[in-house]
């Protein structure tokens, strides 16, 4: 979740400055990046509960305030700090304490995971001293929604009272799991559509592969990935995979139309949420809302509310990667080696696109609907989503090895860091299903073993 904005811009006075923020997200390929997000569950050593924003030594303040020693800047919110700033990086608080990075954008994969590495091990630094633990996992194993800390954060708070209003599975959405994505960039509006509809249509297939969430409440709860299956009852307002993104017409101004249809949550100026929820986006252009708000809405209130949808692939000025449990240190590097071996060779986003060419719209809501359940296991067609997986790695692997991108040794080109999906595809079996079988086996029925052996 993003830190508290700073800047506003200018006012919002018709559709064409909307479009506009998505089209100037384009570059040539020389300049595309790649910045990969990642959350992890923090949780107490001694007993496994999860972590207070504050009041005793194993507390999220805590972790913050231990990672300034590393030249990170605090970022306040009435007080108190929520985030932390360095160098293009940031660490930001999901609702229930959940500790993400967000990367810097960064030219190849070597230097996403050596940044991993990097936050990681402060991380387990300074959690070792605080007795904190942290685990990669798409859903919190065990400790119910009442027994989640929320941080204190406005966003946070407008949101926890409105998604009850709207679904079920809203509030686990918030506290209670943890994703890894990437976001990259596109060249021009044809290129976005194209890497839009492409991942969009595999985006279950790396739900699938990256299923790593089959435990709710300390129990196995019928799902690999219960994490994409809260999705599917959070709010269908501003979830789930848009079907118009593969109607003609697609590109900036349709998209631009989609968030105009989303909700509001909020209205950010001088340090205060104002809450907005439901309310319509053109009703803050037409000035409905100045009085409550004190302001016009402007450039930063359009930027803040794209963040506000959470379709399976989300456009900002670049295009996110959402489908993925959070996963092992391994994962963290592959989820983005993915994606760019899939969308940053023209060959390999071919190939891609060749998979997916006759896929129908009602197929990819099947997918989307049948995988959090049977992940690699789920029917597709004349075989199974497994069949599909296989080919999207050789292809994502074909596609890193064209790009050649080499580490400081010269001795190591990008795709070795797809290895972990390499063996799930081989094997068949997701990480989730390994956890079920030491949950019925060596564990003995509890998941307290799973954060010995799964943190990081």
């Amino acid at each position: 979740m993003s830190a508290p904005p700073t800047s506003r811009g200018e006012v919002l006075e018709n559709k064409r400055q909307l479009v506009e923020y998505f089209a100037s997200g384009a570059k040539p390929k020389a300049d595309w990046r790649i910045g990969t997000e990642h959350e992890k569950f923090l949780f107490r050593q001694d007993d496994l509960r999860p972590l207070p924003y504050e009041g005793d030594k194993a507390s999220v303040r805590g972790m913050l305030e231990g990672l300034e020693r590393f030249g990170w800047s605090r970022v306040e919110e009435n007080g108190k700090p929520v985030a932390l700033l360095r160098d293009g990086c940031s660490v930001t608080l999901e609702p229930g304490g959940q500790f993400e990075l967000s990367g810097a954008p960064l030219e190849n994969i070597h230097q996403t995971c050596d940044e991993t590495n990097k936050h990681l091990a402060e991380c387990k630094t300074v959690g070792e001293e605080l007795g904190v633990g942290l685990l990669g996992v798409g859903f919190v194993p065990k400790g119910t929604r009442a027994e989640m800390h929320w941080m204190p954060k406005g966003r946070t708070d407008i949101m926890r009272r409105y998604m009850p209003t709207k679904g079920n599975l809203g509030l686990d959405m918030m506290a209670r799991t943890c994703t890894v994505q990437v976001n990259l960039d596109f060249a021009s509006e044809a290129d976005m559509v194209r890497k839009f509809r492409v991942s969009l249509a595999l985006q279950p297939i790396a739900t699938a592969m990256f299923a790593s969430s089959p435990f709710v409440e300390g129990k196995p709860n019928g799902f690999l990935s219960y994490r994409s299956h809260t999705w599917t009852d959070t709010d269908p307002d501003r979830c789930g995979m848009p079907a118009f993104v593969f109607e003609d017409g697609m590109g900036y101004e349709r998209y631009a139309d989609y968030m105009l249809g989303v909700p509001m949550y909020f209205a950010y100026r001088d340090g205060r949420y104002t809450d907005l929820a439901g309310k319509s986006f053109g009703d803050f252009m037409a000035g409905k809302f100045k009085d409550q708000v004190g302001d016009f809405a402007r450039t930063g209130d359009w930027a803040d509310h794209v963040t506000t949808a959470f379709p399976e692939v989300r456009l900002k000025k670049y295009i996110e990667m959402r489908g993925a449990d959070g996963g092992p240190w391994k994962h963290l590097c592959a989820l983005p080696a993915l994606w760019v071996g899939l969308l940053y060779d023209s060959t390999a986003l071919d190939a891609a696109a060749e998979i997916v060419k006759d896929w129908t719209v009602p197929e990819m809501l099947a997918l989307r609907r049948d995988v959090p359940r049977m992940a690699l296991h789920t029917s597709f067609r004349k075989g199974t989503v497994l069949d599909v997986a296989r080919q999207v790695v050789d292809v994502a692997r074909k596609g890193l090895n064209a790009r050649a991108r080499m580490n400081r040794m010269g001795d190591s080109n990008e795709s070795h860091f797809l290895e972990p999906l390499a063996e799930i595809v081989a094997s068949g079996k997701t990480r989730a299903e390994r956890m079920l079988d030491r949950y019925n086996g060596a564990w003995n029925g509890t998941v307290d073993p799973l954060y010995r052996e799964y943190q990081y």
